[in-house]
């Protein structure tokens, strides 16, 4: 039997710290919505509190099979009325502090995964 490493073919999250999620050699300081289909962009909350239905509506318009949603520091569910257009459109959604998001969406995404990861960054 021949091994070999896996090779992950879509952008990864390659680290995390108070205030910053790591994309290949770059620092980001600012919530993020990153999609194992290339999507990547700022996503216009810096709060939890900042948060509406809205932001929501932008993540079921991606179509992906499922959101992870990295809700800062520590763990904070958003209100059932924010999710209907995921609920609408079956889009399955897994709520988890940042760090714990980013590690997640590495896995799914390394497997080839439909998946998009929203990840709130607080302040340090």
């Amino acid at each position: 039997m021949k091994i070999h490493p896996d090779a992950i073919t879509v952008q990864s999250i390659s680290g995390y710290g108070p205030g910053w999620i790591g994309l290949g050699n770059e620092k980001i300081y600012t919530s993020v919505v990153i999609g194992s289909g290339g999507e990547r962009f700022a996503w216009d909350c810096k709060r939890f509190e900042d948060l509406s239905a809205g932001h929501f509506d932008l993540l079921a318009a991606l179509k992906p099979e499922l959101v992870i949603f990295g809700s800062g520091n520590r763990l904070r569910f958003p209100p059932g009325a924010w999710l209907k257009s995921l609920i609408d459109q079956q889009i399955g959604l897994e709520t988890m502090d940042t760090p714990a998001a980013c590690r997640t969406y590495n896995i799914l995404a390394g497997e080839g995964r439909s998946v998009v990861v929203a990840l709130l960054v607080d302040a340090p």
